[in-house]
């Protein structure tokens, strides 16, 4: 079978496409022919080498997460009813780039009738994350919500689900056509991040008070400078770090001003857990109450191509693989 793989760290450039033996269900696993692949920024990270002391993944090696398509084949201990069955499923952080993928039992999730397989695939990860963000921080009717990266794959299923809870939500993006996307799905207001007072223009949107909720998908400065933004007593999520790192926030301060903090740590689930959450958005999204945004897809052989337009962060919403 094809995959894309990375066969050195590097540039975009490092992935190629090549032929690997088919792989074989051992007992609790499942083969799923891959239809879409969910590609997520922390994966061009992994690719760079720069993530190396979180994913210590060595090349060569096939990268992908998150995956949709149709189980072909079961190992012992799995229920053959599977076999035939439209699934999503998370893999981990690698063996997704592939027209077939290893997949653990536990973690396969039905698609309902009637949704895509493109647009499952966009929920595998952000769909969950978001999902379970929600739960972590408690966000609910009347709560203000601030979003960074609004316009990204999460972000934009973030304000859909803030606004379906009865949240007022400022989201924050970059540029004119990610601002635009942001305000057409519902936000209440929009701040342009490239804007040097940015900072007022949310503070002005959020009230004297702040966000009871900040949900920062960015990191970096750009988190750092989001933080002062939060309510005394509110939470503050540092889940995201595309900007090379988690926005580093005084714990200090969190604890005086009362302000609870949360990171990437709130969000790793067990397989109960993911799926769980992956069932409940692919249900919001099967009902028409969610709309994943996916902003480029390219083919399996085409792997650099959709790293490099990660990178460039030029597209608005999801980046996804097709086989």
């Amino acid at each position: 079978m094809r995959v894309a793989q990375v066969r050195e760290f590097g540039g975009p450039d490092v992935l190629i496409t090549t032929e690997v033996p088919d792989p074989v269900p051992g007992p609790g696993e499942a083969v799923v022919a891959v239809s879409a692949v969910d590609t997520i920024f922390v994966e061009t990270q992994i690719r760079s080498g720069t993530f190396g002391e979180h994913f210590p993944v060595q090349p060569p090696y096939v990268p992908g997460g998150g995956i949709a398509g149709t189980v072909r084949a079961v190992g012992e201990g799995v229920d053959e009813a599977w076999i035939g069955r439209r699934v999503i499923t998370s893999l981990g952080f690698s063996g997704g780039y592939a027209e077939q993928a290893l997949a653990a039992a536990a973690k396969l999730v039905p698609i309902p009738d009637g949704l895509d397989l493109h647009e499952a695939a966009a929920l595998v990860h952000d769909g969950v994350t978001a999902m379970a963000l929600l739960e972590s921080t408690g966000l609910g009717a009347g709560h203000r919500v601030l979003i960074l990266g609004a316009s990204g794959g999460m972000g934009t299923l973030l304000v859909q689900l803030a606004k379906a809870v009865g949240a007022e939500v400022v989201g924050v993006a970059r540029g004119e056509l990610k601002t635009s996307l942001v305000r057409e799905l519902g936000a209440d207001a929009v701040v342009d991040a490239t804007s040097p007072d940015w900072v007022a223009r949310a503070r002005t949107a959020l009230g004297p008070s702040g966000a009871d909720v900040v949900l920062d998908g960015v990191g970096g400065d750009l988190g750092l400078a989001a933080f002062p933004l939060t309510a005394d007593g509110g939470r503050f999520s540092a889940h995201g770090a595309p900007t090379g790192g988690f926005a580093p926030v005084d714990a200090a301060e969190a604890e005086r001003r009362g302000i609870k903090l949360l990171g990437i740590a709130d969000v790793q689930l067990s397989d109960e857990e993911y799926v769980r959450l992956a069932a409940k958005a692919l249900t919001e999204a099967a009902s028409g109450r969610l709309h994943p945004v996916i902003g480029g897809e390219f083919p399996l052989e085409r792997a650099s191509e959709a790293h490099a337009a990660i990178e460039g962060r030029g597209l608005r919403g999801k980046v996804l693989l097709t086989t």
